[in-house]
């Protein structure tokens, strides 16, 4: 149930002992928890269990959501809406940076009109005249 990442936080590196020792809970609460799908830890050759950064990051958050009294289709929910959330960002941030270079690229286009504007019109293409302007021969080669 852990989102996929390129970082090394997806990496299986933890057995269960330690995953339940680094999250403070009780390694059959960490079985449970995989089988009510709250977290999905990856299997080494021999099937043990092996979990990650990502993994212990994901039992504490429910660690403390159940803390602080909230039950586990509740903390389901609200560990649904975070991933959502966590990729709407991503997502808007890729398109930022589309619009950037979009706006980049009109940028450039109009550019080139106002410098092409500048040059008297011969019947050449707007290419030539670009070339003429920028001191490059006029003449096709």
């Amino acid at each position: 149930m852990s989102p996929e990442g390129t970082d090394g936080r997806n990496k299986p590196l933890y057995m269960i002992s330690v995953a339940a020792e680094l999250t403070g809970m009780h390694p059959q609460t960490l079985r449970v928890y995989e089988q009510k799908g709250l977290v999905n830890p990856g299997r080494s050759r021999g099937n043990t269990r092996l979990y990650s950064q990502a993994d212990i990051e994901r039992l504490n958050l429910i660690s403390k959501l159940t803390d602080e009294g909230i039950n586990l289709a509740g903390v389901v929910r609200i560990i649904d809406m975070r991933e959502r959330a966590d990729e709407r960002d991503r997502e808007i941030d890729e398109l930022r940076h589309r619009v950037r270079e979009l706006e980049d690229e009109v940028h450039e286009m109009r550019m080139r009109e106002r410098i092409t504007a500048l040059a008297p019109y011969d019947g050449s293409s707007p290419e030539k005249v670009m070339r003429g302007l920028l001191g490059g021969s006029v003449e096709d080669k």
